[in-house]
């Protein structure tokens, strides 16, 4: 039998929805999934030590291509030997493409072969191909790298979203003939918009292609929820079984019940880094607004519940204060706790699926709430 890059264990399905509990291996370690992989777009998830992202059991980080080919670029990637030793990161990584930031650069050109674009560092012109997407994931040297995709808004007309269809599978092609670095895992990228047809054409392709795993791409690109569920529910538990499934770009609470109850293992977001920038906390009751006068003398943490360093340490109300003051330090404590709070949140998860008890610990954590099942 051939050895392949990474394992994927499928170890439990909740008896009364389509939730996985699984494992990946990899070289670089396990992987136990659902998991939710924090952000780290430019070599550094923004706000996080390294030993921040261990504390909060971050098992695998994303990072993207086309951001790291643009800076630092390709020779000091190489010159570090790749991602791994350049940001002294020894757990996994994800590289994606770079097609979702490409597509959304104004004058993107694409043809059959290849985007043509400008570098929004100069203004230089740029040609992006499947197999160039390949070469700069290889000296990045990530544990998995998705293939080359086309990426549309959730908007476009059927025309649009069929023409992306099409490209993604010949690129999805190209991709999978190409691939050479026996080490790294590579996914393949179900699109199709919102159409039902053009999502059955787009998943009969690209599973029709032995990859190592399976994406959900052009979701969370400005949909309702109420149509992202008509997704789910209709392909969620259609990719491959015995292969990690991956929805792209989704984090929020309401989100990551709605992939897991579909059978998804991986997803991935700014949104808590992003929201905790903002002065937002996730919690288990529900969002929170720390630069709110409402905490300016709470002295409980940001979550009973909560492990993470911050809720260990520190009060609402000394978070308020600090971004009240515009202190750098709030930002990164609360982009330490929504991560942990995401990390935490799948955990729950993992336990509830291999009990049978998904479907009661999300009954449990919208009753207790303020979360809505509707967005």
């Amino acid at each position: 039998m051939e050895e392949t890059p990474i394992k994927f264990e499928l170890l439990h399905v909740d008896k009364y929805t389509g939730a996985r509990r699984g494992r990946i291996i990899t070289k670089r370690g396990i992987i136990e999934t659902p998991v939710f992989m924090p952000v780290g777009t430019n070599a550094t998830v923004k706000g996080l030590t390294k030993s921040n992202l261990e504390e909060i059991n971050s098992e695998i980080i994303l990072a993207n291509a086309f951001h790291l080919y643009l800076r630092p670029g390709l020779e000091v990637l190489d010159h570090f030997n790749g991602l791994h030793n350049f940001m002294n990161w020894e757990r996994p990584i994800l590289t994606d493409s770079g097609g979702f930031q490409v597509f959304s650069l104004p004058n993107t050109k694409l043809t059959d072969e290849k985007v043509i674009f400008k570098s929004p560092l100069d203004g230089s012109k740029i040609e992006l191909t499947p197999e160039k997407s390949l070469d700069i994931q290889k000296v990045i040297d990530s544990d998995i790298a998705m293939v080359l995709d086309v990426c549309v808004n959730s908007k476009s007309n059927y025309d649009t979203v069929k023409d992306s269809v099409i490209k993604t599978f010949n690129w999805a092609l190209r991709s999978k003939e190409y691939h050479n670095h026996k080490t790294q895992a590579l996914f393949g990228i179900v699109q199709g918009g919102l159409y039902k047809d053009l999502r059955e054409l787009s998943l009969s392709q690209i599973t029709s292609l032995d990859f190592d795993g399976y994406a959900l791409g052009g979701l969370a690109v400005g949909e309702k929820y109420q149509e992202s569920e008509k997704i789910l529910n209709s392909f969620g538990n259609r990719l491959p079984e015995n292969k990690p499934r991956y929805i792209m770009g989704i984090g929020s609470p309401t989100m990551m019940f709605l992939s897991v109850e579909n059978g998804m293992d991986m997803f991935d977001c700014v949104l808590p880094t992003r929201m905790g920038r903002h002065g937002t906390a996730l919690t288990f009751e529900g969002k929170i607004n720390l630069k709110s006068s409402n905490v300016k003398y709470d002295e409980k943490p940001i979550d009973e519940q909560c492990d993470c360093y911050t809720c260990r340490n520190h009060s609402r109300g000394y978070i308020h204060h600090l971004f009240k003051k515009d202190e750098i330090l709030g930002k990164v404590l609360l982009s330490i706790h929504n991560l942990r709070f995401n990390i935490f949140l799948i955990e729950k998860m993992r336990t509830a699926i291999e009990n049978d008890d998904f479907k009661y610990l999300k009954e449990e954590f919208f009753n207790n709430s303020t979360y809505s099942l509707t967005n």
